[in-house]
């Protein structure tokens, strides 16, 4: 496991991105990485806290588009789908769910599946240089896999983020209660390292209760079965993206990026 780093200090499991050089893209490997960390860190009696960080100026930069597809004969709608159900959603979903509370501390850029990443978290520590985004309606997609958009940000903000591609600023998710906390950048590991110990104090059950609590509270509101239905839209993007141009996005990656940068 070199894309991942996994250590345990005093109750504590620090799973740590680490592909900096690529400002922490995610390559399939590190996904399935990644998620035999979380894998760990549930099983494991002696950790109480997960914390998810990463190294390098950004927390993620999102999906790696060269290592994301096969060649462009073995392309179709179904793999699309099968390959992004089991990496995107049902990783993301099971990580929601690990019945240890999850913080996740973000520094630079989150951009759009690297909020796959912290959103799933239970709570969000930013730098104050920390920016969250999901452009990928510039490639004909209206969002990434795990929408949480709405519920993370309410509707308006959702479709502001979205419509525009514009990032959010930590100040702004902390606003709107996407963030928990907002430090200064050179804060960031100790301040989360000070929550993280604080929780792993409480008795373990009872913290495994009421974060079954609130997300079951969220699951009957419509927040699973909402995502469920939103990845199947995602879909349609997808395949959209196929019939028109016969690659899944409609725009290559430095086109996206040059359109970003003009506003």
């Amino acid at each position: 496991m070199d894309q991942i780093l996994y250590e345990v200090r005093g109750g504590v499991a620090v799973i740590t991105l680490n592909r900096p050089e690529a400002a922490n893209a995610q390559t399939m490997a590190l996904l399935d990485e990644l998620d035999a960390a979380w894998t760990r860190a549930a099983r494991d009696e002696e950790v109480r806290v997960v914390v998810l960080r990463a190294n390098g100026r950004h927390f993620s930069a999102g999906h790696d588009l060269k290592d994301r597809w096969p060649g462009p004969e073995e392309i179709t709608l179904e793999w699309i789908y099968d390959a992004e159900t089991r990496r995107y959603l049902e990783y993301s979903l099971k990580w929601r769910n690990i019945p240890k509370p999850t913080i996740a501390a973000v520094q630079g850029k989150c951009i759009a599946a690297g909020l796959m990443l912290c959103w799933p978290c239970d709570l969000i520590v930013a730098a104050e240089n920390a920016e969250f985004s999901d452009p990928v309606v510039h490639m004909g997609i209206g969002g990434v896999e795990y929408h949480g958009h709405t519920w993370e940000l309410g509707p308006r903000k959702a479709k502001e983020i979205l419509f525009t591609g514009r990032p959010l600023t930590a100040h702004e998710a902390e606003q709107v209660g996407m963030v928990n906390k907002v430090v200064p950048l050179d804060e960031l590991e100790e301040a989360t390292g000070e929550l993280a110990s604080r929780i792993a104090r409480m008795p373990a059950f009872g913290l495994r209760q009421a974060k079954r609590a609130v997300n079951q509270t969220l699951d009957v509101q419509g927040f699973y079965a909402a995502l469920q239905a939103v990845f199947d839209v995602h879909q349609t993007g997808h395949g959209n993206a196929l019939s028109v141009g016969g690659f899944p996005i409609l725009t290559r990656l430095d086109d996206m990026k040059e359109r970003i940068k003009q506003g």
